[in-house]
């Protein structure tokens, strides 16, 4: 049996998870900053990280008490390597080899939206591979054909704002709280869809590539020129809406027409958006295929993802770390502490 724990640190969310080759997600600690944050309208990085440091090692702790199991009993320490914030990625790795060390276990660097991607393999319902992936977060906003495991060949991608950053950056416009994505799609349920129509950015050209910058230029415009009122607030919040939704759906049926692919995997932070799921449960019902989600807490940055995809790797010998004790200088080297807040996805699995 293989009992792997994940550590999440790399924005604004510790987390804690450990995975059970047996009976799956056997503990699950999380701690959001979204109060720390609010105040200033987004994450600020030198908080986000001293927050990590007062909260990890009590996860730690509440993590292995609710899984009911002495440390002993971990086969490996898996912990997010990158892409995200350097100092809050440099807490979870330095915790992660630490305790890996200390208490003679592998320890193995995840890339964060792998992470993402193998989230609906949680579920009861997963998709076979090969299979068509979009990543969708604040950071990122990816279109990833997954051949197998460790196989990925990204085919789209944004060039400049991913779909949350939008979406946060127009509810922040707005002046709706942070954090604006999922405040932005509640309000646009009380929206008008005959009022506005926004374009769908690069949908009119061929190719999968995202552009999202010039959409929340779009809307900023078309609140700056409104009467401030909550239902013209609602109206454009719902026209936003539409169009990422409308964008995002048709660069997936062109992958699909693309690829071949039968299913869809949708993950991150955006995936939670009820509208984007709907629209993508039509979709792919249209084309004879199936879309895959991971459940809502998996949605959003969280450490069972990490602790699953750390057993993929455990499972294929890739671990950063021997846990034989040795004073020779290879193994002062495989200590090292070091992170990626910038790392091609090609290169999440080697």
């Amino acid at each position: 049996m293989t009992k792997i724990m994940g550590i999440e640190t790399s924005c604004d969310e510790t987390a804690i998870a450990i995975y059970d080759s047996e009976n799956g997600i056997v503990a699950h600690q999380l701690y959001s900053q979204i109060a720390l944050h609010g105040e200033y309208g987004g994450v600020v990085p030198e908080l986000a990280s001293r927050d990590h440091v007062r909260k990890i090692i009590p996860l730690v702790d509440a993590a292995i008490k609710e899984a009911n199991i002495k440390p002993s009993d971990l086969s490996a320490i898996a912990y997010t390597q990158g892409p995200g914030l350097i100092g809050a990625l440099l807490v979870g790795a330095t915790i992660g080899k630490s305790l890996a060390y200390a208490w003679k276990l592998p320890s193995i660097g995840i890339h964060h939206l792998e992470g993402h991607l193998l989230a609906p393999m949680l579920e009861d319902k997963k998709p076979d591979y090969p299979f068509l992936a979009l990543l969708v977060s604040g950071g990122h906003t990816l279109l990833v054909d997954v051949k197998e495991l460790g196989s990925y060949e990204i085919i789209g991608e944004s060039i400049d704002d991913a779909a949350g950053e939008a979406f946060d950056k127009t509810a922040k416009i707005m002046g709706l709280d942070y954090p604006g994505g999922p405040i932005l799609a509640k309000l646009a349920e009380k929206g008008d869809d005959s009022q506005l129509r926004f374009p769908r950015p690069m949908t009119d050209r061929p190719g999968l590539d995202f552009s999202f910058s010039g959409l929340k230029t779009f809307a900023a415009n078309k609140i700056a020129a409104s009467d401030g009122s909550e239902q013209s607030k609602a109206n454009i919040a719902k026209a936003f809406q539409n169009a990422v939704v409308d964008t995002l759906a048709i660069k997936c049926k062109r992958a699909i027409k693309q690829t071949n692919r039968k299913a869809l995997v949708v993950a991150g932070g955006v995936s939670a958006n009820l509208m984007l799921r709907e629209k993508l449960a039509g979709l792919m019902n249209e084309m004879n295929g199936k879309v895959y989600y991971p459940r809502h807490e998996y949605c959003t940055d969280n450490g069972a993802m990490i602790a699953y995809a750390g057993y993929c790797h455990f499972e294929k010998g890739l671990n950063s770390s021997p846990c034989e004790e040795q004073e020779n200088e290879t193994q002062k080297e495989v200590h090292q502490i070091i992170v990626h807040p910038r790392w091609p996805m090609s290169q999440a699995f080697n």
